[in-house]
């Protein structure tokens, strides 16, 4: 026995058939009072075998030589039945039908014609079972051959329309799986080729490059499918400058909608970066900020796709085309590939260009590093050892002279230059590298701190950090912490005058998980607004030095001055990236709120 996936047809049309004519016969069967008569046990017998049969084809399921064995039961029952029943002249004559209706099925013309052949033969077998006339037989017999011609050419004609229709279906799955295997091989040379650009510009313009190709691949030239061409078809990506949209990159746009801004608050734009999902609208004629250019004014279709990665909303890709509906859910899909591999590409630029700006930044800070401490080492230290070797050649000279006692009193004015040029030493070494910090923790290392600057300068300072929160804080932001504050301290003792320096690290109260350091004085104070403006002709990096340390633990700084009422350096450090996002997140929709 046989089994296939899919049901077979041709046992269906049989089966089917079958039970008409069983059916038919019946009714003659009936109508002539012979229901009883001999005929009808084959008539069981059909009815028993079609049964068979049926329940075979409802399994998908064949017997070895299905069809062979199905047209011989068929010619069989139908002989004897025509037989049995009265032959040509009998109610159920029309009975031959079923064999050659079968084998024109199984077998098309040869199969009808072959049937149609037999069932003559068994008709002018009639002369000896029933004694019908010849002139009837003869008749019935070039009726049975017509008939059996008949459906042996319908049936061959049926069956080559369906081999002609499964071939075309063939050749359509062919060549879909074709385009779609192009498809695929197009959207893989495409990732790869974004996801190796670092160059920021060259993302944008290969995204809607390969956006254009993504579309075509499967039509290489506008005259195969009119609506294909490309000059039907545009396309930009929109950047966020500020608060406003830019075209970063574009194709069919003119140099005026080129410099073309959108504000983003209305419109099919206002929906995408709202919603952050992809939308497909009509015609932008009339939409307030995207018909404006000239390009997408002519289109009938639209599709807008957000850019955004995490929390990181880049802009939106729109591409527009002059067809109707162009825009359907296949070719959504694709270029919704297309804009997900442009996001993760310019990603991964925007942060290739921040790696590269914090290196060039790294190497002005060390730059500007060496450039300190050979200033405070020319300040300091250089002039006091020179101011110790001065004074040495003096003291050998009065011994020299005999003078004795003032020898004797520049000697201890000496050995007190060379302590304090120690403790100098040691100092910038300390603020170098605080091995304390590595050994004893942030707490002793701020206490250190204070400690030099007590016995340096005499400025005192006051330190009070929440143990716990300490214990919490990495290695790596601890000395970001110890390095903000030793900015502050130092630069509120040269500019502030204040008698103390307050030093707090405390977790924040509602957000324990946000570590807040403040440096306050009561010093003179200063307006942060116009030093902020004029703050890069002055020479001096420590503002600029808080800021990038801030930075680097994903802090936000906040300044808070004014003329005589002292300073206060607050520094907002998450410990956690939730915590990250919940600070960045207020800190952007304060400046919203601010702006608007």
């Amino acid at each position: 026995m046989v089994r296939s996936d899919s049901p077979y047809l041709a046992d269906w049309y049989v089966v089917s058939l079958r039970w008409l004519i069983l059916l038919g016969t019946t009714v003659s069967l009936s109508l002539a009072a012979k229901l009883l008569s001999p005929a009808s046990i084959l008539l069981l017998i059909l009815t028993a075998w079609n049964a068979t049969l049926m329940w075979l084809a409802g399994q998908s399921r064949r017997l070895a030589r299905h069809r062979e064995i199905n047209v011989a039961v068929d010619l069989v029952i139908a002989a004897l039945f025509f037989l049995f029943a009265g032959g040509l002249v009998g109610p159920a004559a029309w009975i031959l039908l079923l064999p050659m209706i079968s084998a024109s099925l199984y077998f098309n013309f040869k199969g009808g014609l072959l049937a149609s052949i037999i069932m003559v033969m068994v008709e002018l077998a009639d002369i000896f079972f029933n004694t019908t006339n010849i002139f009837i037989i003869m008749i019935g017999a070039l009726v049975t051959l017509g008939l059996g011609c008949l459906f042996g050419y319908l049936s061959q004609r049926t069956y080559n329309q369906l081999q002609n229709e499964r071939k075309k279906q063939i050749v359509l799955r062919e060549k879909q799986q074709k385009v779609d295997t192009d498809r695929l091989r197009t959207i893989y040379n495409m990732s790869s080729e974004l996801t190796s650009m670092l160059s920021y510009t060259h993302v944008l313009e290969a995204s809607l490059d390969l956006s254009i190709n993504a579309l075509q691949v499967e039509i290489k030239t506008s005259r195969a499918n009119p609506e294909m061409a490309e000059n039907n078809f545009c396309g930009a990506v929109l950047l966020f400058q500020g608060e406003e949209l830019i075209v970063g990159a574009s194709r069919r746009f003119t140099q005026i909608d080129a410099r073309t801004t959108f504000p983003g608050k209305t419109g099919i734009l206002a929906r995408t970066l709202e919603e952050g999902e992809p939308l497909v609208g009509g015609n932008l004629a009339e939409d307030p900020e995207l018909g404006r250019v000239i390009a997408l004014s002519q289109c009938n279709s639209v599709y807008c796709i957000p850019m955004r990665s995490g929390l990181n909303m880049y802009g939106v890709i729109i591409y527009g085309h002059t067809s109707p509906g162009f825009f359907d859910r296949e070719r959504c899909d694709i270029l919704g590939i297309v804009g997900r591999q442009a996001v993760i590409a310019i990603h991964n630029a925007r942060l290739y260009q921040d790696l590269s700006d914090e290196k060039e930044r790294m190497m002005e800070v060390q730059e500007e590093a060496r450039k300190k401490l050979a200033r405070d080492l020319h300040d300091g230290p250089t002039q006091s050892v020179s101011a110790i070797a001065m004074r040495v050649g003096m003291v050998r000279r009065l011994i020299d002279r005999g003078d004795q006692a003032i020898a004797m009193d520049e000697l201890v004015k000496i050995e007190d230059l060379a302590r304090r040029t120690t403790k100098e030493i040691r100092h910038m070494l300390f603020t170098l590298r605080p091995l304390v910090l590595e050994s004893q923790g942030l707490i002793a290392a701020l206490q250190a701190n204070a400690e030099k600057m007590k016995e340096m300068y005499e400025q005192d300072v006051s330190i009070q950090v929440d143990e716990t929160l300490a214990a919490q804080i990495e290695m790596g932001k601890s000395g970001v912490i110890f390095y903000i504050a030793e900015e502050a301290v130092n630069n509120a003792r040269k500019h502030a005058k204040s008698p103390v320096i307050w030093v707090r690290l405390n977790p924040l109260p509602k957000h324990p998980d946000i570590a807040f350091l403040e440096i306050s004085d009561n010093g003179e104070g200063f307006d942060v607004a116009a030093v902020t403006q004029s703050y890069d002709k002055r020479g001096s990096l420590g503002m600029v030095n808080l800021r990038e340390r801030t930075e680097l633990v994903n802090g936000i700084l906040n300044i808070q001055s004014a003329p005589g009422k002292g300073t206060k350096i607050q520094v907002f450090i998450p410990l956690t990236e939730d915590a990250a996002d919940l600070l960045h997140n207020a800190r952007d929709n304060q400046k919203k709120n601010t702006t608007n």
